[in-house]
């Protein structure tokens, strides 16, 4: 009886610790979030914020696959920079606007934001800032890691959510 307890005491603090940066006050630390300004906030603008936004994510999706932590994660989008910008230009000059992206990694202050059953709380956070034009507009973000946010286009209308974190949970309610 004595090793069944602590046994289950062994498995419970494991899956604490794996989701210990969920609840913790540095979860920030564990975190790169993607967040994409619009050059302004015009419809026109505003909708080509998300023709970006599904461009970018798409080009990243098969980078990240196999990032196992945050600073792997950073350093793959730095490395990618100018391939983060080709890819957001090319949707801007397709869309006809005559202004450029440009990317970087900054750690920026957010608001809390709750992604189904998990909440981020208010902090400082590093990021992957893509600035469209002047980047003044209303903006959208997300994690880039672990990749909570990202999808990926099945068809037209289904998508497939890419989650560490799930894949993680489900791999130890699984053992």
């Amino acid at each position: 009886m004595k090793w069944i307890v602590c046994g289950i005491c062994g498995v419970l603090l494991s899956v604490l610790l794996l989701c210990a940066p969920l609840f913790s006050s540095a979860a920030g630390d564990e975190y790169l979030r993607i967040h994409i300004r619009a050059n302004s906030n015009s419809a026109e603008d505003q909708r080509v914020k998300y023709m970006v936004k599904d461009a970018v994510v798409e080009a990243l999706i098969p980078l990240l696959a196999d990032a196992q932590t945050k600073q792997q994660a950073e350093k793959i989008v730095c490395a990618n920079f100018d391939y983060i910008e080709q890819v957001a230009n090319k949707v801007l000059e397709n869309q006809g606007f005559d202004y450029q992206s440009s990317a970087r990694l900054d750690r920026e202050q957010f608001p809390a934001r709750s992604y189904d059953d998990i909440t981020l709380p208010a902090g400082d956070y590093d990021a992957v800032i893509i600035d469209l034009g002047s980047g003044d507009g209303n903006n959208w973000w997300c994690l880039v890691y672990p990749a909570f946010c990202f999808t990926k286009t099945q068809n037209s209308t289904n998508y497939v959510y890419i989650s560490k974190i799930w894949e993680i949970i489900e791999s130890v309610k699984q053992n």
